[in-house]
C-alpha cells in the first residue's frame, strides 16, 4: 500500500505535465517506476485509502488467460472494461476487421493463447509456459506477450500491461509483468492485483512455491481531473494492513482455469477500505 501511495505522491511533487492527444486532457507524469508483492507471504496489494473492486480485475486476467476476443464473454464472467472499447471507439468502428458488436479483434488473450504465425498456424504462449514450469523447466524464455505491433490493426487497443515473464529458481517462481502506460488512481489498483493473482495462480496450477512479483511501469500519470481528489483526499486517509487472497485449492491445471473457475473460487479476507472514490475515467 505504501509503494501506491509514494507513488502518487512523486507523481504530484515531481510529474510534469503531458497533453495526451487521445483523451484531450492533460496529465502529471513521471517515467519508470518498479513495485513489489509479496505473494509468498500472501499480502494482496488491495488500496485501502478506497474502496477497490478486485473482483472484476480477476475477472479480466481470467479472461485473458482463456483467450477471450469478445466484450459479451467479458461481460458474462463479470468484466464490464471491454464494452466501450469493443463498441464505442470510432477508430475501431470504422475498422473493416471488426467483426461486429462486442468485438475485441486480436488483443490481449488472443496473442496469449493464439499468436499467429507467418507461415500458418498459431503459438500458445500461455500453454507452453504452463508445461514447462509444472516440469521444472525455465527457459529464460517463459514469457507471455500481448504485445504484436505486426496486429494492431485487427484489435480495438494496444496492450497497457503487455508482458509477463515468469523465471523459476528451484521450486520458487517469480513474475516481472511490464506495463506501458498506467493511470495510476484508477488504472493501477486494477493491474496490482492481476500480477498479484496471476502469480498465485500460475505457481498453484503448476505446483510452484509463489514468491515475489515484480511490477514495472514505463509511463505514470495522474489526469488533472483526478488531481484534487487524489490529492486532497486520498492521500490524507491512513491505509488499513493488506488483506489476504484465498484461491479454491481445486484449481490444479490450466484446464481448470479454461473450463470452470470463476470469480466465486478467489476470495480476498480482511480487506478493510475507505469509502469509493469516483475518479474521472479518461476514454
Amino acid at each position: 500500500m505504501e509503494q501506491y501511495l509514494n507513488l502518487c505522491r512523486r507523481i504530484i511533487n515531481e510529474g510534469v505535465w503531458v497533453e495526451n492527444k487521445r483523451t484531450g486532457k492533460r496529465c502529471l507524469t513521471v517515467i519508470d517506476a518498479s513495485l513489489e508483492y509479496d505473494v509468498a507471504n500472501n499480502q494482496i496489494p488491495l488500496v485501502t485509502t478506497r474502496k477497490s473492486f478486485y473482483k472484476a480485475a480477476i475477472a479480466e486476467i481470467l479472461g485473458y488467460l482463456r483467450g477471450y476476443d469478445n466484450a459479451a464473454q467479458f461481460r458474462e464472467i463479470g468484466c464490464n472494461t471491454w464494452n466501450a472499447n469493443a463498441n464505442q471507439t470510432k477508430a475501431w468502428l470504422d475498422n473493416p476487421n471488426r467483426k461486429g458488436e462486442d468485438d475485441m479483434g486480436r488483443v490481449y488473450g488472443v496473442q496469449g493463447r493464439r499468436w499467429a504465425k507467418p507461415d500458418g498456424g498459431s503459438i500458445d504462449q500461455l500453454k507452453k509456459l504452463v508445461d514447462n514450469l509444472t516440469n521444472g523447466i525455465d527457459d529464460r524464455g517463459e514469457i507471455l506477450s500481448f504485445y504484436n505491433p505486426g496486429e494492431f490493426h485487427l484489435g480495438c487497443l494496444r496492450p497497457c500491461m503487455h508482458t509477463h515473464t515468469f523465471s523459476l529458481l528451484g521450486d520458487d517462481l517469480y513474475l516481472t509483468s511490464y506495463q506501458r502506460s498506467c493511470d495510476v488512481p484508477l488504472g493501477l489498483n486494477f493491474n496490482q492485483v492481476q500480477v498479484f493473482v496471476l502469480l498465485a495462480l500460475i505457481a498453484q496450477i503448476t505446483g510452484k512455491n509463489a514468491k515475489t512479483a515484480y511490477h514495472r511501469l514505463v509511463n505514470c500519470h495522474i489526469y488533472e481531473d483526478q488531481l484534487l481528489m487524489m490529492r486532497d483526499v486520498q492521500l490524507k486517509r491512513e491505509p488499513y494492513p493488506s488483506p489476504k487472497l484465498e484461491i479454491n485449492p481445486d484449481i490444479k491445471t490450466l484446464e481448470d482455469i479454461e473450463m470452470w473457475v470463476t470469480t466465486d473460487d478467489f476470495k480476498v479476507t480482511g480487506y478493510q477500505y475507505h469509502d469509493p472514490i469516483k475518479y474521472p475515467f479518461s476514454e
